[in-house]
């Protein structure tokens, strides 16, 4: 028998459909913890055959995308509701509801009114979907991002944006890890958190691994205000704590984070995930200044880097590109790529190890491939190494 709340729930989302007030269903946060599906995204779509409801079915490798009359919908959505997931989110013009299921199926409705959204595409191929959603998000809200009416404030669009594409470059890498009952996280230098919430928001309410996360910051003020933002967000499993990135460890983190470390700060966070043999570790660094002291232009190229401006890419682009093969000789598979448009930031690279198995051969061969970059450019000792011991 249909649980009533779920039908009112359902019988809403198709008088809503008819009128074409219908924005978007989310259904998330799996009741199967182990399960490969993590949401599903509905939403109109106009097609030669009419108007539909596209379903993107979001696993943890892969999205597969359905298109569905309102009919046969109305026939799928019970099952997945009452079965397999807990929060169910449908956006209309003018409001939102939420059904929240406990582990006894009991279901809660919760209705807001809302301002009227901006006009929907029913175009085919549209806008990929918000990772973070904006709707009832308290530290959002919280941290300036949105208005009182849950708006993305005009001034806070491109950090939003920083947001969501970080956390879409960090899903497939964090859903490759192994499945255990806690994913123990530490985020060094979280600053104002932005960053910080967002990851814990997505892995707590859209996936099915349980985050234990640390947010590490050497200024109290922002210390006190993150974890007051995250008591009112109802994040039981996410604390902040004071500290400088070289004199704090958390123990046994699977999990590194140094997002905009300024300096060899980076390189100490670096460390500290080695040392701790963390499987994944991930930065975004900045200021790098430590080589630039030290560096010396090749005769062959003194041509090319004779311009400051030059000389400083080129010390920059060393920095990263050495810490990226040290981490390689640690035992840990890289990948470097643009975290976001520079026209949003400068601080753009990001670095990603995950941790695999390295024979000795190939790290004997990387470590002189080290040494032979280094003499190139009159380079004594990159900074991690010296952390390593290397």
């Amino acid at each position: 028998m249909q649980n009533r709340e779920v039908e009112k729930f359902l019988q809403k989302l198709e008088e809503s459909f008819q009128k074409s007030k219908f924005v978007k269903l989310t259904l998330s946060k799996p009741r199967i913890k182990q399960s490969d599906l993590k949401n599903i995204i509905i939403s109109p779509v106009k097609l030669k055959a009419g108007l539909m409801m596209h379903f993107v079915f979001r696993y943890k490798t892969r999205d597969e995308a359905k298109n569905y009359s309102v009919e046969e919908s109305l026939l799928l959505l019970p099952g997945f509701m009452e079965n397999e997931f807990f929060n169910a989110d449908m956006y209309l013009e003018g409001e939102n509801h939420r059904l929240l299921f406990n582990r006894k199926n009991e279901a809660k409705a919760l209705v807001q009114k809302v301002d009227t959204p901006a006009p929907l595409s029913l175009a085919h191929n549209r806008i990929k979907e918000r990772v973070i959603e904006t709707y009832g998000n308290i530290w959002l809200r919280e941290l300036g991002v949105l208005n009182d009416k849950w708006q993305i404030r005009h001034e806070m669009k491109d950090k939003y944006l920083q947001i969501n594409r970080y956390i879409e470059l960090l899903e497939p890498e964090l859903l490759r890890l192994e499945s255990k009952d806690e994913l123990k996280i530490a985020d060094m230098g979280s600053g104002k958190g932005y960053l910080t919430f967002a990851l814990y928001d997505f892995l707590k309410e859209k996936t099915p691994l349980k985050p234990l996360m640390y947010g590490v910051e050497f200024r109290q003020d922002l210390v006190d205000k993150c974890n007051d933002i995250a008591k009112s967000a109802g994040f039981d499993d996410l604390h902040f704590l004071k500290g400088a990135i070289e004199d704090t460890d958390i123990p046994d983190a699977d999990v590194l984070i140094a997002l905009h470390a300024c300096d060899t700060a980076t390189d100490d966070a670096i460390a500290k995930g080695i040392q701790s043999g963390a499987s994944l570790i991930v930065c975004a660094p900045c200021c790098q200044k430590q080589v630039r002291k030290e560096m010396e232009v090749p005769e062959n190229l003194s041509g090319i880097l004779k311009h400051g401006i030059l000389q400083e890419r080129q010390a920059e682009l060393l920095t990263d590109g050495l810490r990226a093969m040290i981490m390689e000789a640690s035992g840990y598979k890289t990948r470097v790529f643009e975290f976001i448009s520079t026209g949003h930031t400068p601080k753009n690279v990001m670095i990603v190890g995950r941790k695999t198995d390295s024979d000795a051969a190939g790290r004997k061969e990387l470590l002189e491939k080290i040494r032979n970059i280094k003499q190139l450019f009159g380079i004594r000792q990159h900074y991690l190494e010296q952390l390593l011991g290397l």
